[in-house]
């Protein structure tokens, strides 16, 4: 189908380039102009995908004829996508876990041996995805987590309380908190990413604990809200080697 789209203004009284134009369904803007053509110009440019051609465009053409008012569409990717986000950012990947179970965990073999008392034994466990990290930690990137928990533990934290092991086995580091004390900062109640401090991956969960899908935030204000919460959580999250050492003496 083709789009309504709605010529918004030029920037040039003459040959009517660098355009903008707006589609009046979706709200996406399309410029066309000049093409970037320098081949150092082209090399400084970040995340610059193939099949994109970058478009040189005054300032002036945006602050006259961009849109005054943006409505935000949620930006919601499949669990495919949210796969490739773990390497193709360059430096950090950061994660709030905030949820008292995660029906994911409770299919796996290691969650039936771990609920039936036995000792989980992670070798070799999810050896793809364990092979993944230790490649994109070997680059140099730094993958952390904090986890939070609940006074008494949900068997699902104990759990992955257990899993962090493996996870910091791989190169992951792995810290926890508590939920009295996750409540005291104010942390919001949601589970998500921060890839490099400029993305946000919220993780949208169905009334089963099932991760159904990922909303993508990259406006600045919002995922400098997002990284606040980091900041807090890490500044009062301790190693879970520490954590679980703290609830085994509570039990003694």
């Amino acid at each position: 189908m083709a789009r309504r789209l709605r010529f918004n203004g030029t920037g040039s009284g003459v040959n009517g380039c660098p355009s903008l134009h707006e589609d009046l369904d979706t709200g996406e803007v399309i410029v066309h102009g000049p093409a970037l053509t320098d081949p150092d110009d082209i090399a400084r440019l970040r995340h610059l995908d193939k099949g994109e051609v970058p478009i040189v465009v005054p300032r002036e053409l945006l602050v006259d004829f961009g849109p005054k008012e943006v409505v935000r569409v949620p930006d919601i990717i499949g669990l495919d996508e949210f796969d490739r986000l773990f390497t193709q950012f360059e430096h950090t990947a950061w994660r709030l876990e905030t949820r008292r179970r995660y029906a994911s965990d409770e299919l796996t073999a290691t969650y039936a041996q771990f609920t039936s008392g036995e000792p989980v034994d992670w070798h070799g466990i999810d050896a793809e995805w364990c092979a993944e990290r230790r490649e994109q930690t070997a680059l140099g990137k730094r993958f952390e987590r904090v986890r939070i928990v609940d006074d008494p533990p949900t068997t699902g934290q104990l759990y992955l309380l257990d899993n962090a092991r493996r996870n910091s086995a791989v190169g992951e580091r792995i810290l926890n908190l508590s939920r009295e004390d996750a409540d005291r900062l104010g942390l919001p109640a949601e589970d998500f990413w921060i890839f490099d401090s400029r993305l946000v991956a919220l993780l949208n969960f169905d009334d089963a604990d099932n991760l159904v899908d990922v909303e993508l935030i990259t406006e600045p204000a919002a995922v400098l809200r997002y990284v606040m919460t980091r900041d807090a959580a890490l500044h009062h999250a301790v190693p879970y080697e520490e954590f679980a050492a703290r609830l085994a003496a509570q039990e003694d």
